[in-house]
């Protein structure tokens, strides 16, 4: 049976415990010894089961939440995995053979509630909501997954937000820094761990995406163009991992970023670099989408039967302080 998975500060120590029916039961680990996304995760879900200590419960509001993802995990990314946003963003999913990959840093990795830190030379401050994969074990070399085996290589998922600076990751052509600010890469709130019966899951996730209120993202993880089993298969060829990296599977569409016509992208060929990048950055901002500061987000990923839950991300955006 799924187990849900929060890591959490209180009393002035960081801790780990489980979520059931609105309540965290800690489990009786040595934060010293156990204090990494990867050590909990090798533990199983029968051993952390083994740990929880019935006798206390402290309710869901009463602690301050923390990532579930640590800091020394790695954070890979799939570019455009939905059909839509392939529509959207002028590629034909039928004839995608390939994954793009991208990296974020682990200093993005941030809280499941809290604010969002926009620093303030970035004007077009992004979003997108994606299902994440936490995996199981340690990868040095390339492997074939399919869904018979996916169990053996993930260990659960979690709601990601991948965070972008627009202007920075487009004009610089520099998608590791556009998005790796900190804050950039909320995680959480619950590291739901998987058995292998339910691996089936991972295709009929409902991702929702809000701003003040308003749906801007809202899809079906069974839309995505590479699975993850297809993924990680390929990115075996080129990544090692350890227990408890961080696969981001792609976004729906609905995120701010307006792809550009073509006839305008043949005539700003002819403009001179700056210029160029000004009419982007003006075009963008005119379309309304983007972060402000001051506004909520609120994240939510669920099974289709709500057997499911990866809980809820909120975020206020924030002047970077």
């Amino acid at each position: 049976m799924a187990l849900n998975l929060l890591r959490y500060h209180d009393q002035n120590q960081c801790a780990w415990g489980v979520l059931e029916r609105g309540q965290i039961y800690p489990l009786k680990i040595d934060e010293s010894t156990t204090d990494t996304t990867a050590a909990v995760i090798r533990l199983g879900i029968q051993g952390i089961q083994q740990l929880v200590n019935r006798e206390m419960a402290l309710p869901l509001d009463a602690v301050e939440l923390l990532s579930p993802i640590t800091s020394e995990q790695k954070i890979i990314c799939q570019g455009a995995n939905y059909r839509q946003h392939m529509i959207d963003s002028g590629m034909n999913p039928d004839e995608k053979n390939f994954n793009m990959f991208f990296t974020k840093s682990s200093a993005s990795i941030h809280a499941p509630v809290g604010a969002i830190a926009k620093p303030k030379h970035v004007q077009l401050l992004d979003y997108e909501i994606e299902l994440c994969l936490i995996l199981k074990l340690d990868i040095d070399h390339q492997v074939s997954v399919n869904d018979s085996n996916l169990h053996e290589y993930v260990a659960g998922i979690c709601i990601g937000n991948d965070i972008s600076a627009r202007d920075v990751q487009i004009p610089q052509t520099q998608f590791y820094k556009g998005k790796s600010y900190r804050s950039f890469c909320p995680l959480g709130p619950v590291l739901c761990l998987l058995e292998a019966h339910e691996m089936h899951y991972l295709q009929q996730m409902n991702l929702c995406l809000k701003v003040n209120g308003t749906v801007r993202q809202q899809d079906s993880s069974a839309n995505m163009v590479f699975k993850p089993a297809e993924t990680l298969s390929e990115m075996s060829q080129v990544f090692n991992f350890r227990a408890g990296d961080v696969v981001m599977t792609g976004t729906p569409s609905g995120c701010a970023l307006s792809i550009p016509s073509p006839l305008l992208v043949k005539i700003s060929g002819l403009l001179p670099e700056h210029k160029k990048w000004e009419i982007f950055i003006k075009k963008q901002k005119a379309t309304g989408r983007y972060l402000n500061i001051g506004d909520v987000l609120e994240l939510q990923i669920q099974s289709a039967d709500g057997k499911i839950d990866l809980g809820t991300q909120r975020h206020t955006v924030e002047f970077l302080k």
